[in-house]
């Protein structure tokens, strides 16, 4: 399957620019669908087992389409994040509320729910508590039987197969067990003969444990990251643990994903950004303590170089152990060789026309002013201790030894290494689901709506083209490393043209050194206008081959203003943005977007006191929900481009069967034959 969910399709090889040396042409395809379907013969080595696997794929396109939940802009918030997953964006609280509050008193209806929200958490606090055996074995058995049912009713939307692969690998055959439990001849004694022996073993609440993450995990077929778990919040490094955990994740980039990722690869500019911004917000537990990054060559550099420095507007947003004035000092030490180091690339990148966002150049010490699109502005800021005014782009010795010292921690961060190769494995610049067009930023385009090109590789690619192109530069600078991809990392950080960015500049430099607001404004790319617009969500659309008339465009990236009443479905009815300010920094509210069989609604989140609150006083966050759009009939499997894939496999089964028929390929007879 392709990365949009368009089927990989065999016939399809280029023999014609490249003229086969010898033999005929044409048998090529034919052998390339040979060498694919000797591999399908080892997993279906008989016309039975084929034909099995054929019945079983028709039956789960008949099924209810999973309910898809995508989630953007977390921006370090991983406690909110952990509730938002658990609580399945608000959508888990009515079904238990539907099969049990009618059956519990309030006050053990809660204690469920907290339980099944933060099952480690709660039996971690009952090991404590239920210290008698012949209590706990009666709180194991009612709990259980709750919770077993919970698992069938869930479960019963998903195909056996895929149930099973939810299911944790040590205990799977035991809840296949537990989705029979019902049926006629087993009757309550087959539940209690299960906890008797966990209990007898104390595994009992281990057992409460592990069912109430399965729960959670069957509660989301697919959940989808829409860009940007690092920067802002606390923690980025706890966010992409906590996903790594989930059963089925994929990632649309964001832009400060890629930052994350070119630093992580070793791009010195974004190194020194990443750092600046961790500095800025003061979110370096991230740093040292997730990534195992030592600040060390920068504070040396703020308390040798930049000693005397008041550093006065680069002032962290909030206090902890280092002082206020040393973290100032180090986030201006910081900054100064971003805007160096970017300098050096933008003029390695001549195609990229950024010449005019090279700043340092324009400074006039003298007069304390600097020169930004040719006009002179006073600086509230004229100490530069490293700048030369003769190679200003050039890092002083102390800056390479800081800088490489730095780049060192970066790239041999194992965990830093680890969570990013996870990150762009399961990651794609968009993505299609039921009618759905899922991207970060924006589709760059010109006032009139016509595609903006980007350079890449040498080419000008725009639209769909653009997408496809940097989704395989962003894996080639994992594998690779290669300057000029690492380079492109950078301008999908903040370049003018990048999908992910969406602005003419990101005026960084301004705001830092320029007390006049004239020169801070970023202007917006047109798309973000456009989207209100119909027709050219429609030509959007069909681009990148969704549905122009059902489909629907998500993005995030620019948070809606909800403190103003802002709406996050755009008034083309087409378009809608799911970035909901989910950061406690921007304003702590944030969306889910839930891809449900009969509707999709949108889920709004509020303020999140704590894992320990909720765990202690049973607060949920219970979302605004509305709907975003309702469908004539309940969504199947086979309406999505999952089902679209399944459909594949059936087309190959069936050419397996005609090869096994047709004696070209020879059967596996493994199972005994039956006699009459």
């Amino acid at each position: 399957m392709n990365v949009d969910g368009s089927p990989i399709t065999m016939s399809g090889t280029d023999h014609e620019s490249h003229p086969c040396e010898r033999g005929n042409c044409e048998e090529r395809p034919r052998r390339y669908e040979l060498t694919l379907l000797r591999a399908l013969a080892t997993q279906f080595p008989n016309i039975d087992s084929a034909l099995a696997e054929i019945a079983r794929l028709s039956a789960v396109l008949t099924l209810p389409k999973g309910t898809v939940h995508v989630i953007s802009d977390i921006h370090g918030e991983h406690k909110k994040l952990r509730h938002v997953i658990n609580n399945a964006s608000g959508t888990l609280r009515p079904l238990v509320e539907r099969l049990f509050k009618d059956r519990m008193d309030p006050k053990e209806f809660t204690e469920f729910l907290t339980l099944i929200f933060y099952p480690a958490e709660v039996t971690a606090q009952l090991e404590k508590k239920l210290t008698d055996p012949d209590a706990l074995r009666c709180f194991a058995r009612k709990t259980l039987r709750h919770q077993f049912e919970l698992v069938r009713v869930l479960a019963s939307n998903y195909s056996l197969k895929r149930a099973t692969q939810v299911f944790p690998q040590e205990y799977a055959n035991l809840f296949a067990e537990m989705l029979h439990e019902p049926s006629n001849g087993r009757g309550q004694e087959f539940v209690d003969a299960v906890v008797d022996e966990m209990h007898r073993r104390g595994r009992a609440l281990h057992l409460i444990h592990i069912t109430g993450r399965l729960i959670r995990n069957l509660a989301i077929y697919e959940l989808i990251i829409a860009g940007d778990c690092w920067d802002r919040g606390p923690r980025g490094d706890r966010v992409v643990d906590y996903l790594r955990d989930q059963p089925n994740v994929s990632f649309i980039w964001g832009n400060h994903d890629v930052a994350w990722l070119g630093a992580g690869l070793g791009h010195e500019a974004l190194i020194a950004h990443v750092l600046r911004v961790s500095l800025r917000y003061r979110r370096l537990g991230q740093l040292d303590e997730g990534y195992s990054i030592p600040l060390t060559p920068l504070e040396h550099l703020a308390r040798t170089v930049y000693g005397d420095d008041p550093a006065a507007h680069f002032m962290p947003k909030s206090s902890g152990m280092r002082s206020d004035l040393i973290v100032a000092r180090m986030q201006k030490a910081a900054a100064i060789m971003q805007f160096k180091l970017e300098g050096q690339m933008i003029a390695r990148n001549p195609e990229w026309e950024l010449d005019h966002r090279r700043l340092l150049h324009h400074i006039n010490q003298a007069e304390g002013t600097v020169t930004v699109d040719g006009v002179k502005y006073a600086l509230r800021d004229n100490l530069f201790p490293t700048l030369d005014p003769e190679h200003p782009y050039e890092l002083t010795p102390q800056e390479e030894l800081c800088m490489a010292r730095l780049k060192y921690s970066f790239v041999n961060s194992q965990t830093l290494n680890e969570q990013l190769r996870y990150l762009v494995s399961h990651g794609a610049m968009y993505l299609r689901r039921d009618e759905h067009l899922i991207f970060h930023g924006c589709v760059p385009c010109t006032s009139e709506g016509e595609f903006l090109p980007m350079p890449v590789d040498g080419k000008l690619l725009s639209g769909r083209a653009l997408f496809d192109s940097l989704e395989r530069v962003i894996a080639w600078a994992m594998e690779q490393r290669q300057q000029r991809h690492l380079d492109v990392l950078w301008y999908l950080w903040s370049g003018p043209r990048s999908p992910l960015f969406g602005k003419d500049r990101i005026a960084t430099f301004e705001r830092d050194f320029i007390a006049d607001k004239t020169p801070h404004h970023e202007t917006k790319d047109p798309y973000f206008n456009l989207v209100d617009e119909p027709w050219f969500c429609e030509k959007v659309l069909t681009e990148f081959g969704v549905n122009c008339k059902q489909g629907l465009i998500v993005n995030g990236h620019v948070p809606v203003k909800i403190d103003a009443a802002e709406s996050p479905l755009k008034k083309s009815g087409k378009a809608i943005t799911i970035d909901g300010a989910f950061s406690e920094a921007y304003g702590d509210h944030g969306y889910t977007l839930v891809l449900g069989p009969e509707k999709t609604l949108l889920a709004k989140h509020h303020h999140f006191e704590s894992v320990e609150s909720a765990v202690r006083d049973g607060i949920d966050i219970v979302p605004s929900v509305s709907v975003i759009r309702e469908w004539d009939r309940p969504r199947r499997m086979s309406d999505t481009e999952r089902g679209e894939q399944f459909r594949c496999d059936i087309e190959m089964l069936e050419r397996l069967i005609e090869l096994y028929r047709n004696n070209e390929l020879a059967q596996d007879e493994w199972r005994p034959k039956l006699r009459s």
